[in-house]
């Protein structure tokens, strides 16, 4: 879905999930930027440069790394799932941007979306699968 906003430029928006991250993907005709709640990408994401990696993996592998503004929101979970997250949702918006994009993001597997996440906490247990130490007396 395509959108203009308040400067009449195209946006093309695209939502990614990863374990309990969210992130809301606008991408905006621009010079390459990441801004990650209104922060530039390499302060918020400065624990590991390869969570930059990570987010603009979609836009190297087509060529349009300096074309586009990537702005999110993220929030949920940590940097590694947030980091995962920005990059389905800038690869859903690479694919409504042109529906030609699918087919090398496809086979990259930037459109899956990444189903593992934390398992719950079962009764009688100490967490989802450890069991409190067994003693024979």
């Amino acid at each position: 879905m395509q959108a203009t906003d308040v400067n009449d430029r195209v946006v093309y928006w695209g939502t990614g999930r990863r374990k309990s991250s969210v992130a809301r993907v606008r991408l905006v005709p621009g010079n390459g930027e990441l801004v990650v709640n209104g922060k530039p990408g390499n302060i918020y994401f400065n624990q590991n440069p390869g969570y930059l990696a990570i987010t603009k993996a979609p836009l190297e592998t087509l060529g349009l790394e300096n074309e586009y503004d990537i702005l999110v929101k993220a929030h949920g979970g940590g940097l590694t799932g947030q980091s995962d997250a920005v990059r389905l949702g800038v690869a859903r918006a690479l694919c409504q941007l042109d529906p030609e994009n699918r087919k090398p993001l496809k086979t990259e597997g930037y459109l899956t979306r990444d189903p593992r996440s934390k398992e719950r906490k079962k009764y009688g247990l100490k967490k989802a699968r450890k069991a409190p130490q067994y003693s024979k007396r």
